[in-house]
């Protein structure tokens, strides 16, 4: 089954920037253990633009589509058996990135 990922950060109390070593580490293993599908970071969310084409015309937004001081900065796709080894290597991903996890699963 396959989980998205998502990486949260905090603007009030961001996580470590030193992090990279660890996390390709960690991205190594995935890889090994066969769960990697894809993984990525995102850059700031005041470099977002929001597309709105429901209307007459396209509307172009800068910046995020939410206000929040926490913050999609990237993620991961897996490919795991249950939910309980995405929860397990969930749980490791937060100490190796030093921020917040949700796991989603695909529909």
């Amino acid at each position: 089954m396959q989980y998205l990922i998502s990486v949260l950060d905090d603007k009030i109390n961001p996580g470590s920037t030193d992090r990279e070593p660890f996390i390709r580490e960690f991205n190594q293993r995935l890889k090994g253990e066969g769960y990697w599908v894809f993984a990525g970071g995102l850059a700031d969310p005041e470099a977002a633009t929001v597309i709105d084409n429901r209307g007459d015309q396209p509307l172009l937004t800068d910046g995020p589509f939410v206000e929040s001081k926490e913050y999609l900065a990237g993620l991961w796709i897996w490919d795991v058996p249950d939910l309980d080894v995405a929860l397990k290597l969930a749980t490791e991903a937060s100490k190796v990135c030093d921020r917040k996890i949700e796991v989603r699963p695909f529909l």
